[in-house]
């Protein structure tokens, strides 16, 4: 494995970078607080700073930061006390704190707040602008390839040759066609995670549109069971979107997964609309059934049934207006080809050789985190797919705050700052230049199975 290594200079020369990208600052979050008598007494008035993965932050109670991002507590914040030294020493393997001249050593997973620390101020900087500009250059690719795609279908020419020759004909449009979607389903990804934008509203038609109308994903099931995957990820039973199955348990599997294992080199193309239609692990997106729903109320469902009917009129109008034959050619194949870019980007990220599994005793949220892998695809695939594979870990870790054209220089930072630490071992990459081999090899060895000691217990 090795890190890593873009410079923010060659971000700014992605092919869609034609417009200026203008950063601010982050805001900072200050608390009023006394430690002690002491410093009551000589600060009476002493600021605090205190730095968390989420901002701002009303007060430091349980309730509160329960309320603000549920899958993270009071542990997770790093608070910088002036003349107090209390939330090194946890991390240090010793009482040190380098003022012999001796080196820190950290022994300990570093948490959200020392992440955080560790990235530039303007990784959580949320540019709608450019977000919105990203989405505009990928609404253009998906309109273009898709129309050049169904110009071709309709022509003489194409009409004209024997079924063998048509589909030889128009397989390089559709593939070109459903990477320029999976490009799209990345921007709905962000809009998912409240990325695209500080606006509620600008997400959600934003998600509405890469996702529910181009992708044919509804946006809001998906997004649902998405931040699951993100709160658990990793967790033995309560990770979504991705089963954990110990391979020496596989005799005790019921006979429908073990039919699944047998047929698992013929799914590859499908399994996203399996995970989508059948609901398998998580529940479905269209009719809802299965875990994910068990507490929802109406009124949620609802609200996700309107990005079920986005998709499901978009669906009505383009076989309405193409016909079976060109919807199939002209939509559907396309989306099968987005669908394999993101099974396999999304199964990659999350199985490697050394991966770990935890269970409740085990769990915790940023040891998880480092589990996960970021994969280089080359240069332009990652600019293009929005650095979702190399820019993984970084993102599961700060979900809801690095929006994609961060992540390349958080990515750096945080690489940085694990070498100083030492800790460079916890952060996994690994170089995937021939990803379409890797994915073949990996599921058909591996499949959804993990062995016994991959999984931490207690």
């Amino acid at each position: 494995m090795s890190p890593l290594s873009p410079t923010s200079r060659s971000r700014y020369s992605h092919a869609y970078a034609i417009l200026a990208i203008t950063t601010a600052t982050c805001s900072r979050t200050q608390a009023f607080t006394t430690p002690n008598n002491i410093l009551r007494h000589q600060h009476r008035q002493q600021q605090f700073q205190v730095k968390s993965s989420v901002l701002p932050i009303p007060t430091l109670t349980r309730e509160d930061l329960g309320r603000i991002q549920p899958e993270l507590n009071e542990d997770d914040l790093y608070i910088d006390l002036q003349n107090n030294n209390s939330n090194k020493k946890n991390n240090l393997s010793n009482n040190n704190d380098g003022k012999d001249g001796k080196k820190k050593i950290y022994n300990k997973v570093p948490k959200i707040g020392e992440i955080r620390r560790m990235l530039p101020k303007n990784s959580f900087n949320i540019d709608t602008k450019l977000s919105l500009f990203y989405f505009g250059l990928d609404f253009l690719a998906v309109a273009t390839s898709m129309t050049f795609l169904h110009s071709v279908v309709t022509s003489k020419f194409y009409l004209a040759l024997p079924i063998f020759a048509q589909a030889l004909t128009v397989a390089p449009l559709q593939l070109l066609t459903g990477f320029a979607m999976w490009c799209m389903w990345c921007i709905g990804h962000d809009a998912g995670h409240s990325t695209v934008s500080s606006s509620k509203r600008i997400n959600r038609i934003v998600g509405e549109f890469a996702h529910s109308m181009i992708c044919l994903t509804p946006f809001v099931p998906w997004a649902k069971s998405h931040r699951q995957h993100h709160l658990h990820h990793n967790h033995i039973t309560k990770d979504y979107s991705h089963q954990w199955f110990i391979r020496e348990e596989s005799d005790d599997l019921h006979p429908v997964i073990k039919a699944s294992y047998w047929t698992r080199n013929i799914q590859l193309p499908i399994l996203y609309m399996v995970y989508l239609l059948a609901g398998v692990p998580d529940g479905g997106h269209v009719i809802f059934y299965g875990r994910m729903w068990e507490k929802s109320k109406m009124k949620e469902k609802l609200n996700a049934y309107f990005s079920v009917l986005v998709s499901v009129a978009t669906s009505a109008v383009l076989w309405t207006k193409l016909g079976f034959a060109n919807f199939t050619v002209v939509c559907m194949v396309p989306w099968l080809v987005m669908s394999f870019w993101l099974f396999m980007v999304t199964y990659l990220q999350h199985h490697s050789d050394d991966g770990k599994i935890y269970t409740d005793d085990t769990f915790t949220f940023e040891k998880a985190a480092f589990e996960t892998v970021d994969r280089n695809y080359g240069k332009w695939i990652n600019r293009m797919s929005h650095h979702m594979m190399d820019g993984h870990v970084v993102h599961h870790l700060l979900f809801e705050k690095v929006p994609h054209y961060r992540l390349e220089d958080a990515t750096v930072a945080l690489v940085k700052g694990m070498k100083e630490r030492e800790q460079l071992d916890l952060y996994k990459s690994v170089e995937t230049k021939h990803f379409t081999q890797e994915i073949v090899k990996q599921f058909n060895n591996n499949w959804f199975f993990i062995n016994e000691k991959q999984v931490v217990r207690k």
